[in-house]
């Protein structure tokens, strides 16, 4: 029997524990995979058949900001923070267990793994090995957003810990790489090495890619229910946005991987090298932050944001700094570049191993259910109908 329920709220549908997972799925996020492989090729081949077109790319930016990019995270990013209630993160701020095993996870055994998995797997190529830990110490602001609401993970939590990972970032990005660059490796008696990333440079890249889509969403939701009310907000207004956050991700995907389709393409064998360690601790740190979760009973969707915000690296600025300190052609910025090429499909391939552990946990676990459709393309007005 349907409970009832304000018409200021849409109800969503509850799946079955017995529900397949692409059941799950609307036809959009379905085929995901496919979208993103097509996009990922896309990049690739354009960067390599199409004369001059990753320099042209290149110096598309302000500042060192490459436009296109930005464009690109932008449109991706806005349509899922404009979905956060923010009239509930207190709820999230609230509970140290998942605060402070975030903190934990992102910024003490994230960096450490990665600078073990860098000097294990690349010991004779230290160029590649400053780029992997580069990349390990850029706790991601940007596409994880995407990951944990494909996955129907708590979108408030995820907000929360994507600005907490934002103002660890500014404070203790540059110390970090000089611990695990120079300090450590320099205590062990191994190579040393150093960066060069100023405290503007990460709080202007946190402010373009993070403050700039949280400060839009908060104001469409803010606006947008003051005028017209939560049911019309979230009944017709996020389905119309919704599937720009996968468009703005496939677009993304193809520029990024035209700016460096030429390097990928020439250097197999590296890229291979790289996309191991990057295999193995993408898999240990999404792994790691959902037993951690489970084991804390934080429930499905705060477990699944606890994992992916563990797993998701900031690859926007891991190549920014790389480009900055080595240049565009360096080995380093190599590895940072050849990051989101294992990380997307890595990731995406989480949200469906999520989505199929999903019926292990059980609304006493901590939070309640996930709707049945992906919450990047959900249309809350018919699920409404249909519960």
């Amino acid at each position: 029997m349907t409970k009832p329920h304000s018409p200021s709220a849409p109800v969503e549908h509850r799946p079955t524990a017995h529900d397949p997972v692409a059941a799950k799925l609307s036809t959009l996020d379905r085929f995901l995979p496919v979208w993103i492989g097509l996009a990922m090729v896309a990049g690739l081949l354009l960067g390599r058949i199409v004369p001059g077109l990753g320099h042209a790319l290149a110096r598309v930016e302000v500042d060192g900001v490459s436009l296109p990019i930005a464009l690109g995270l932008l449109v991706m990013m806005y349509p899922v923070l404009a979905k956060v209630r923010y009239d509930r993160l207190d709820s999230v701020s609230g509970d140290k267990r998942l605060l402070v095993s975030s903190l934990v996870l992102n910024w003490i055994v994230g960096p450490a793994l990665m600078f073990v998995l860098a000097w294990i797997f690349l010991p004779d190529l230290p160029a590649y090995r400053t780029g992997l830990i580069i990349v390990g110490l850029a706790r991601c602001i940007a596409m994880v957003i995407i990951w944990n609401d494909l996955a129907c993970g708590d979108r408030e939590a995820a907000a929360v810990l994507v600005a907490l990972n934002s103002v660890f970032q500014v404070v203790a990005f540059a110390g970090l790489g000089w611990f695990y660059l120079s300090v450590l490796p320099g205590w062990l008696g191994l190579e040393q090495t150093g960066i060069d990333a100023s405290t503007w440079d990460i709080a202007r890249s946190v402010l373009i890619f993070l403050g700039i889509p949280l400060l839009a969403g908060f104001l469409s939701r803010r606006i947008g229910e003051k005028r017209r009310g939560r049911a019309w907000y979230e009944g017709q207004f996020i389905p119309r946005v919704a599937p720009w956050a996968l468009y703005g991700l496939l677009f993304t995907i193809v520029i990024l991987f035209a700016l460096q389709g030429d390097a990928i393409t020439s250097r197999p064998l590296d890229v291979v090298r790289i996309a191991l360690p990057l295999l193995v601790y993408f898999a240990l740190m999404w792994g790691g932050g959902f037993g951690l979760g489970a084991s804390l009973r934080l429930g499905y969707e705060r477990t699944t944001t606890l994992a992916f915000t563990a797993a998701g690296n900031n690859f926007e600025l891991a190549i920014a700094v790389a480009i900055a300190t080595f240049g565009a052609a360096s080995g380093q910025a190599l590895a940072g570049v050849v990051g989101p090429l294992i990380e997307v499909p890595a990731l995406v391939a989480l949200v469906y191993v999520s989505l199929a552990l999903r019926k292990r946990f059980h609304p006493a676990d901590g939070s309640p259910d996930a709707p049945i459709t992906s919450r990047a393309t959900a249309n809350p007005a018919k699920e409404s109908r249909n519960a």
